[in-house]
């Protein structure tokens, strides 16, 4: 049940009422950043038994369970409606493949809301960016759709390790509001007004991180790797130019940095998942290994497909593509693909 809220603090003409939707890690670690400004926040999450788990430890049960939280600072609900009703700003941070299905029971009127993704992901079928699906959905002005971007492995920022975000929105003004929010001692911001750039870029960071996974199970060295990342930068800024040809620097570390750090870190699920295809697991065996999501696995798929009609030289999605899509022999793609790198 929803109650009555504690009244939080003036965040400067943001919308003062937040709600986060989703209960995975990223979640989690977001909720914990929130919190400890707001001292209340509402939370979704789909199932019951997990929130009455939740209450009960004062940690997530399933995600970076060493978060310890005040649970009477927050108001869950495994009820979407009531917590879309209740409060006014709205952190999306759902696995991209099931935010779709997640909305269908949503009733509740989006346009007046404010609404901050930070799922890094398409929508499968509809092959848009997450502000694109609420924009042409659910009629959210882009005003009011906002992305948080940048290198941020969740386990790291639960760890209060010094992490850097970029706070994305048309709103410059509620951009800063929100970066102003969610800033700490671990928590550097910047505020962009390129939503598009970043969803896309935080999209292909993804697919390249499966690039490298497979290599290193493949046993391709560091030298190779750097060659790899070098050309996904470039790749990346193609594709992203030919999409929103707006002035920006690919070397933000909200495009280069989020790349660097998923292509490299052992904290992503991405590389792990490559790196599983490299040493020779088929694509449903990894995923059914991993047993968390690998969101790079579908947007490979929509980016491939999405592409096509943009007509952006892409080796490095193309040749992804065809390792988990059309099971072409890892070994002989990537050697395909190093031939073409200089």
């Amino acid at each position: 049940m929803i109650g009555r809220n504690p009244q939080p603090p003036n965040l400067g003409g943001l919308c003062k009422k937040i709600a986060i939707i989703g209960g995975g890690s990223w979640a989690t670690a977001i909720a914990k950043i929130v919190v400890q400004h707001t001292h209340h926040i509402g939370w979704y999450m789909r199932r019951p038994d997990r929130i009455e788990d939740f209450q009960r430890l004062g940690h997530n049960p399933a995600y970076l369970t060493s978060v310890r939280f005040n649970v009477d600072e927050i108001q869950f609900s495994s009820d979407l409606n009531k917590i879309t009703q209740a409060y006014d700003t709205l952190i999306f941070v759902t696995p991209s493949p099931y935010l779709k299905s997640h909305l269908k029971k949503l009733k509740t009127r989006l346009r007046d809301k404010f609404v901050v993704t930070a799922i890094k992901g398409i929508v499968p079928d509809e092959n848009l960016s997450v502000s694109e699906y609420f924009h042409q959905v659910f009629d959210v002005p882009y005003e009011n759709l906002a992305c948080i971007g940048g290198p941020s492995h969740a386990e790291e920022v639960a760890l209060e390790r010094l992490s850097y975000l970029t706070i994305s929105c048309a709103d410059v003004e509620k951009a800063r509001a929100f970066a102003d929010l969610i800033s700490s001692e671990f928590i550097k911001t910047k505020i962009s007004t390129d939503v598009l750039g970043i969803e896309y870029a935080s999209v292909l960071k993804n697919v390249y991180a499966i690039a490298a996974g497979i290599c290193s199970g493949l046993k391709y060295g560091d030298n190779f790797q750097a060659v790899l990342m070098a050309n996904a930068v470039q790749e990346m800024s193609r594709f992203i130019t030919a999409l929103h040809p707006i002035e920006r620097s690919i070397c933000d570390s909200v495009y280069l940095g989020d790349l660097l750090v998923t292509g490299y870190s052992n904290f992503s699920r991405n590389r792990t998942f490559g790196m599983m295809i490299g040493k020779g697991y088929s694509v449903k065996t990894a995923q059914i290994e991993m047993e968390m999501i690998a969101e790079g696995y579908y947007g490979t798929k929509c980016m491939k497909e999405i592409n096509r009609r943009m007509h952006v030289n892409m080796p490095i999605l193309d040749a992804v593509y065809n390792i988990l899509y059309e099971r072409i022999n890892p070994q002989r793609e990537i050697k395909l693909l190093t031939d073409s790198f200089r």
